[in-house]
């Protein structure tokens, strides 16, 4: 396995990255990206992939406000791959608060000594994963994953970055609302989230499978359900009352 060493203290590579904007190409340089700016860069093996797609990029994407709340101007995402993959990418992942960066050439992941030989995947030269905070242009502190086979994800993740950026930083909760269409306690149950400021995921379900899915879940039979981090809350009434304790 390749051995990785840390650049913090380092300024970052002078590369122009060759992007897609409104279907045309723009030249973005470093300088645009990380001049006077503090900037949170997590760059990962490639678009589509299954980590990368179903936890480090969705994390990063719904951690970047509060991270910008504590002083973080952007979260960029860099990836070896071209312009239109991550453009492609990016509508796909709905990643609204994250630049994505294709470093292409890999020009920029050879600079900072992450370009690793992933032919054995039919990958080609790709990203090790790794996070790093720049200030200016400089690396205060890189998270780089360790040298083990397959793909490691244990330390360039948003929540590790956070906690290093902001210690004392909450993360956004995570709630979900089952819901069944037309019905009154969970527009009521979705209503007092709203009202207390909890920002949730809806997932209506339909009849042939409501039953099934929130007996497996929760126990209960019944909608709305409501889980906040993990947690089942419970239905509309129950929710009434987890909301009154919290004021």
């Amino acid at each position: 396995m390749p051995t990785f060493e840390s650049r913090e203290g380092q300024r970052v590579p002078n590369v122009t990255f060759r992007t897609r904007e409104n279907n045309a190409w723009k030249d973005v340089t470093t300088s645009e990206i990380f001049d006077g700016k503090t900037v949170v860069v997590f760059s990962l093996p490639g678009a589509f992939t299954p980590t990368c797609s179903s936890s480090h990029v969705p994390r990063y994407n719904e951690l970047a406000a509060t991270l910008k709340k504590h002083g973080v101007d952007t979260v960029a995402c860099i990836s070896v791959n071209d312009g239109f993959v991550m453009s492609e990418w990016a509508k796909d992942q709905e990643s609204a608060n994250i630049v994505m960066i294709p470093d292409g050439n890999g020009t920029f992941t050879e600079g900072m000594g992450m370009l690793v030989d992933k032919a054995d995947l039919g990958f080609g030269k790709r990203s090790w994963r790794y996070s790093m905070l720049v200030k200016d242009g400089v690396v205060q502190k890189m998270f780089i994953e360790p040298d083990k086979e397959g793909d490691p994800f244990e330390v360039s993740d948003a929540d590790t970055m956070l906690k290093y950026v902001a210690p004392e930083a909450t993360a956004p909760d995570q709630v979900v609302v089952f819901t069944k269409p037309g019905c009154p306690f969970c527009t009521k149950a979705k209503e007092e989230l709203k009202a207390a400021g909890y920002e949730f995921i809806e997932v209506p379900l339909e009849h042939k499978v409501r039953g099934k899915v929130l007996g497996a879940l929760s126990g209960k039979m019944t909608a709305p359900q409501v889980f906040i981090n993990g947690k089942l809350i419970g239905g509309s009434e129950e929710v009434t009352a987890f909301v009154a304790g919290k004021k």
